[in-house]
């Protein structure tokens, strides 16, 4: 896909042109016109979400009535499998509306659905596409992904984790998942040791959803795994523990190896003491160490944001992560821009920041934020 317009223009005119030469060609009978037409009414002022259900229901509008011959002839239109692993946004992603037909239009059909889901995959996603199923159908979902967790194709093994998402981004929340993760914890652990760099990120993915609710469990979960850790276990547990680390949680950095740091801070610098939107701020500090032996630190600053009504909205950045040599120190510096940006608004005033050093805060400091809050 070219990247000279915004994603959400792909779901439009063109791409009903394209699914409507493509099913013309397993179904004669298929209306084509009359579908482009139907989208091209309605489209221009949709987000992205609202188009794709637009092609859809229009899809549902023009094929047969009939789900299991409409499923047929949209199956016979994925085309080849992606033969690499890649992202959704990578290949196929002409088949979301496909994905989106089968996950309103086909949950009274459990088998066929899943079927077509397992195809999808295959070829873009079903990640959005399998939830209703989870939800409608708890158990005889979960078999049918216990099973895959053993499939072949890196794909369908990652929509086993990534489907199972309690809070899956753009997605419904699972709350029976998010109340209860035992059941996605046991589908994760057979995904533990998965070849697949893919796999693995979302199974750490899903692991750190889950620990927003339910740390200890998470915690207990992958202390259990590194008894028999393998690459992939390790390497899914730095990356399940991220949040946790952010937040210095003392567990979550032991279980990676970072104990309580025997270090010391000293000349600690915020400039300008004073700065305004567009400007950067430039950290600075020295790390001694006091041990007697290597130590394995993990660098973080916090920034405590200035917020309405004298309140504050307190943010970790990642900033290092490095080895301490007995006795020695370490100089660091980081470069903290103040850019405008849709997700953060900033205010005027005193921020605080601290430097935080395997879970422990080691020192603060503050400069003050010039900018029009409007």
């Amino acid at each position: 896909m070219a990247e000279t317009q915004p994603f959400k223009n792909y779901y439009g005119v063109e791409l009903a042109k394209t699914l409507a030469a493509q099913i013309q060609i397993a179904y004669p009978q298929f209306a084509g016109q009359a579908f482009i037409d139907q989208v091209a009414r309605a489209v221009e002022p949709l987000e992205l979400k609202d188009r794709v259900a637009l092609i859809a229901t229009a899809l549902r509008e023009w094929l047969p009535q009939d789900y299991e011959q409409s499923i047929d002839i949209l199956l016979s239109i994925l085309g080849p499998e992606i033969p690499a692993e890649a992202g959704m946004f990578n290949h196929g992603y002409q088949l979301m509306p496909v994905a989106y037909f089968v996950e309103v239009y086909g949950q009274d059909h459990f088998e066929l659905s899943l079927k077509a889901l397992y195809e999808i995959t295959k070829r873009h996603t079903a990640e959005f596409a399998l939830r209703p199923f989870l939800v409608r159908y708890p158990e005889e979902t979960l078999r049918r992904l216990d099973q895959w967790t053993q499939d072949p194709n890196p794909h369908v093994r990652r929509l086993v984790s990534e489907g199972s998402r309690p809070r899956l981004p753009w997605a419904s929340r699972l709350t029976a998942f998010i109340d209860d993760p035992s059941p996605v914890l046991a589908l994760l652990a057979r995904l533990r040791s998965d070849p697949s760099r893919y796999v693995q990120k979302s199974v750490a993915n899903n692991l750190n959803d889950i620990a927003k609710d339910h740390p200890q469990l998470v915690l207990d979960t992958l202390r259990h795994w590194s008894d028999e850790a393998d690459g992939a276990t390790r390497w899914i547990t730095r990356h399940a523990l991220r949040s946790l680390v952010k937040q210095g949680h003392p567990e979550a950095l032991d279980l990676l190896g970072f104990v309580e740091p025997q270090v010391k801070l000293s000349d600690l610098r915020l400039e300008p003491a004073s700065l305004g939107l567009n400007d950067t701020l430039l950290l600075s500090f020295t790390l001694t160490s006091d041990s007697d032996e290597p130590q394995e630190l993990m660098i973080d600053y916090i920034i405590h944001f200035v917020r309405p009504k004298g309140k504050y909205r307190e943010k970790v950045f990642k900033l290092s992560q490095k080895t301490l040599p007995a006795g020695q120190s370490l100089q660091v510096q980081k470069r903290h821009p103040f850019r405008a940006v849709s997700v953060r608004r900033y205010y005027p005033g005193r921020h605080r920041v601290e430097i935080q050093v395997n879970g422990q805060i080691l020192g603060k400091g503050y400069f003050e934020l010039t900018v029009d809050p409007k």
